[in-house]
Parts: structure tokens; C-alpha cells; sequence
């Protein structure tokens, strides 16, 4: 099993839009490596951190599971789609994506200067200087840590 970060703006779909759906597509991922976390890593069942991002206080909010083997995301050849890609092929789809399946809502979320400050965290690519992506690999011992931090808010 492994285990994922995964970042979303609230405005945009948050921890409480998933809980409704109980299921989504994680669409619209436009970056190369995180394309490959999603197409050659993820797998289901693999736990997931939801994270809000861009906004006044940015934490992880839920945790959620992936739900699906990666897929063609079918956003990529939608015209009217502000992800559409018209340079990806259909015989050989550029970007993927995974269903996401609602876990539950932490009860205290996990804020990102909570995260900074936990030195155990070690080398943590969401803390790392200049890290933009969007789905991030976690380590079992950060995903318990991380988690511990829901019984023990900072």
C-alpha cells in the first residue's frame, strides 16, 4: 500500500464536496510528474491525504482512498473543457487520472505551519522549498505522524 498527498483548492472542490459524492474523478492534473505518481503508482486502496490548498489556512482536511485503477482523463479531449489538451492523442492519452473515494473529515484539520514545524516529518515534499505539485508520495511513518496530529492539534 501506498500513500498520497493530494491538494485542492476548497473553493474549487473540498474536503466536503467529496463527502457529498462519495466518489470523484481526480481530474484536470496537468503536470508530468504527478501525472506519473497517478498512472504508474497509484493503486487502489492506497490512502490519501486531502488537502486544501490556496486558501486562508491551508491543512489536510480528510483522508480519502483511491478508488480506481488509473484511467485516459477524459477532460483532456473536451473542447470546451479548461482542461482540454488538444496535443494529446487518443490512441496514446497524454494525462491520466483515479477515482478518489471519501474516507472521512478530520476532526481537527492538520495545517500546513503544523506540518513546517514537525521536524520528524524529514525531507517532506510538500514543505520542500519550491514544491508546486499537486499529488505527492507519503511515506507510511509521515501518513502516521501526520495523522497523529488530528488527536493532538497544534
Amino acid at each position: 500500500m501506498h500513500y498520497w498527498l493530494m491538494k485542492s483548492e476548497p473553493q474549487t472542490f473540498s474536503i466536503e464536496d467529496l463527502a457529498r459524492k462519495g466518489v470523484e474523478p481526480w481530474d484536470g492534473v496537468r503536470n508530468y510528474q504527478a501525472r506519473n505518481f497517478i498512472r504508474d503508482a497509484m493503486r487502489v486502496g492506497d490512502g490519501v491525504l486531502f488537502y486544501h490548498s490556496n486558501c486562508a489556512e491551508p491543512g489536510v482536511a480528510g483522508i480519502a482512498e483511491v478508488a480506481s485503477a488509473a484511467y485516459p482523463d477524459p477532460s483532456q479531449f473536451a473542447p470546451r473543457s479548461k482542461y482540454h489538451d488538444p496535443g494529446s492523442p487518443r490512441d496514446a492519452p497524454r494525462w491520466w487520472l483515479v477515482d478518489v473515494r471519501f474516507v472521512r473529515k478530520l476532526a481537527h484539520m492538520v495545517s500546513l505551519q503544523t506540518l513546517q514545524r514537525d521536524a520528524r516529518l524529514g525531507d517532506f515534499a510538500l514543505t520542500r522549498r519550491g514544491n508546486r505539485l499537486s499529488v505527492l508520495p507519503v511515506s507510511a511513518a509521515q501518513w502516521r505522524i501526520i495523522i497523529g496530529h488530528e488527536k493532538d492539534p497544534v
